[in-house]
């Protein structure tokens, strides 16, 4: 497996949560927005309440320049809550942070009581995991993490993966679904 920003994480233990936490990790182009777009709703069809925590690799913003929330941001408040009758947004600067923290996130969404958090990205943070993989994206080391439980690929690639991982197709979203269901179980 390539090594990655998070490599010095790889022995540190996630918070204690109330909820199940499983990482769903892949390279960059292998497909995981579009296959997690079709697992929520199959997961909420099984009345499962589920959080996303996504990384994003770079800087981005909430907020659009001139909006009074973010000008507000630009000069100093921290945090930054912005709410509405539909919906609020909580923005925190965290300058000089090297990368985020997923055990902070994770406590963070305690409050909102999922059944399940799912964290994208974070590859080598030491949490269960569903890899998606495609040959033609990426490097296939990344199935030999002990911490994959499952390997979502092509029902045409048939490498061989570790004993206890779960063999899913990739463009079979309800049966990934089922799965994850049932790993909750367990």
């Amino acid at each position: 497996m390539k090594k990655d920003r998070y490599e010095h994480l790889r022995d540190c233990p996630l918070v204690a949560t109330e909820f199940p936490v499983l990482g769903v990790a892949a390279w960059s182009g292998t497909g995981k927005t579009t296959l997690l777009e079709a697992l929520l709703p199959a997961l909420r069809e099984r009345g499962l309440t589920v959080g996303v925590i996504k990384h994003a690799h770079h800087s981005f913003e909430v907020d659009k320049p001139g909006k009074d929330s973010y000008q507000l941001r630009k000069a100093g408040a921290s945090p930054m809550l912005v709410a509405s009758h539909q919906r609020y947004a909580l923005m925190q600067e965290t300058p000089g942070q090297q990368e985020p923290d997923l055990n902070h996130l994770l406590t963070l969404m305690a409050a909102h009581t999922p059944d399940l958090v799912i964290v994208e990205g974070f590859k080598a943070w030491p949490l269960p995991k569903l890899v998606v993989y495609r040959q033609e994206v990426g490097d296939p080391g990344i199935l030999e993490d002990p911490w994959v439980c499952a390997a979502a690929l092509k029902h045409s690639d048939a490498r061989p993966l570790a004993e206890a991982v779960a063999r899913l197709d990739i463009d079979d979203a309800p049966s990934i679904a089922e799965w994850i269901h049932g790993w909750m179980q367990r």
